[in-house]
């Protein structure tokens, strides 16, 4: 089968699945000259029609929440979770219970990751600015936080206190004042969010924790939930300014659909990891970080882009390997093997920096002879890891920078979750009478082109000869 520009119907073969090794399927652009879109539609994606159906799951959601408040979220608890729930406000002590209670070697690591992205966090804050335009005319930036923002830390397969980390110091380092979190309720723990999670929270000094998953957790946050009476412990949820945090299609769609109503980070929905290698890349390597992201979740993505066909088929032998003795096999396999995952041959390192752009990973990996400078001509990408020793592994736990990044091709046109995020630029306008009348004229003559007079007579009037 021939891939034309405008028709991306590439050639595609899937190795047969095996009881040990993942049917990695694939996509052979080698000889082909296509277009942006043409790479776009070639690379592996999750199949279509899944973020319709979730859609309108999630529209059901959001309508129960804003409706029903707490009693909607109930529902959705034992629905989704399995857990009865009277309210879903975490109680300060079981916040100091799960610290107590924390492993040390544990806690070390968080401290450690908290610390360095506290330093990265700091120096990401911009800084004010003033211009003096003319004298007496000074127009200011002024960096300000957020209010309020409620940060989603997902639950489900794993156990995600990182994610706390990444959503919280960004947060605090803007000067956010009011900080909430909300994260599944387990079943295994009374109801309560792992208590790894509530432990990390309690770190950083979080109070205002929820048991609440999923798009309610988000609707919630959006909209609010009003009191469910005078009781302190059945107080409201009050909504906030801005929502952050990655998650499954499902919190990912619930996220888009409020953008609007609150600010939102970015869709970062499942996972997704792509490697732009050579010849000269280790194919162990490769494929234990290839595997290190399918772990995740079954619809994680998997994707390899390379010149080398001899390094895809060593690779290939590597993930048989290596997923027939990881501890969550059948999931990586299934990762793997679904249509979001594969291999992409291309000619040479031009056209794999191209269909990396096109891809616009959620993490992108280099490794390639000359890493540092192939990574300075990518422009896609929520985040670029350089190297043998730069793996997402790394950027997941203890870089300094943060992973909750924007996943389905958005990292073409969002960034990852970082201090701007909870910050607004509000400009500041202080001109003199004298500043003013220095272009008062060409304001009058600009008001005249558009049609719109008082704008002119808004400036005349303070110059006693307005109208």
């Amino acid at each position: 089968m021939t891939l034309t520009p405008e028709s991306p119907q590439s050639t595609e073969s899937t190795v047969p699945s095996t009881a040990a090794g993942p049917a990695f399927r694939t996509v052979d652009l080698r000889g082909q000259r296509l277009s942006l879109a043409g790479l776009r539609a070639a690379v592996p994606r999750a199949q279509t029609g899944t973020r319709a159906d979730a859609e309108e799951k999630v529209l059901d959601i959001i309508a129960g929440v804003r409706g029903r408040g707490f009693e909607a979220l109930r529902e959705l608890a034992l629905q989704f979770d399995g857990v009865e729930q009277e309210h879903p406000r975490v109680p300060a002590e079981a916040l100091q219970a799960a610290l107590a209670g924390l492993d040390p070697a544990v806690r070390a690591a968080l401290e450690e990751s908290i610390r360095r992205a506290r330093r990265f966090a700091d120096a990401q804050r911009p800084a004010d600015t003033d211009v003096e335009l003319g004298d007496g005319a000074v127009v200011s930036q002024n960096w300000v936080p957020v209010g309020r923002v409620g940060l989603y830390v997902p639950g489900g397969l794993a156990v995600y206190p990182s994610s706390v980390i990444m959503n919280v110091v960004p947060a605090l380092a803007a000067g956010v004042e009011s900080i909430a979190l909300a994260s599944p309720p387990q079943k295994d723990f009374g109801g309560l969010p792992h208590p790894t999670i509530l432990a990390a929270a309690c770190l950083l000094g979080i109070e205002e924790v929820y048991a609440i998953g999923g798009a309610q957790a988000i609707a919630a946050f959006a909209y609010g939930i009003p009191a469910a009476g005078a009781d302190e412990n059945r107080a409201g949820i009050d909504p906030v300014d801005v929502v952050t945090g990655p998650g499954n299609i499902f919190v990912a769609t619930a996220k888009r659909l409020v953008k609007g109503v609150v600010g939102i980070d970015s869709e970062a929905g499942t996972t997704e990891i792509a490697i732009l290698a050579d010849a000269t890349a280790q194919p162990d390597l490769v494929a234990a970080d290839l595997i290190s992201q399918a772990e995740h979740d079954p619809k994680a993505a998997s994707v390899l882009i390379t010149d080398s066909e001899e390094l895809a088929a060593a690779v290939q032998e590597e993930l048989e390997r290596r997923a027939a003795r990881t501890k969550h096999s059948a999931r990586v396999r299934e990762a793997l093997s679904g249509p979001q995952s594969g291999v992409v041959l291309v000619d040479d390192l031009e056209q794999g920096i191209a269909a990396c752009d096109a891809y616009a990973a959620e993490h992108l990996e280099i490794m390639t002879a000359d890493a540092a400078g192939v990574a300075a001509r990518i422009r896609n990408a929520g985040a670029i890891f350089v190297g043998d020793y730069s793996p997402v592994s790394l950027g997941d736990y203890c870089a300094g920078s943060n992973h909750v990044l924007p996943t389905s091709g958005t990292a073409a046109f969002s960034s990852g979750l970082n201090v701007t995020t909870f910050l607004r630029a509000i400009q500041v306008i202080n001109y003199s009478r004298t500043a003013l009348e220095q272009v008062s004229s060409h304001i009058v003559s600009l008001a005249g082109a558009e049609d719109l007079p008082a704008h002119g007579e808004a400036v005349t009037a303070r110059f006693g000869n307005g109208s």
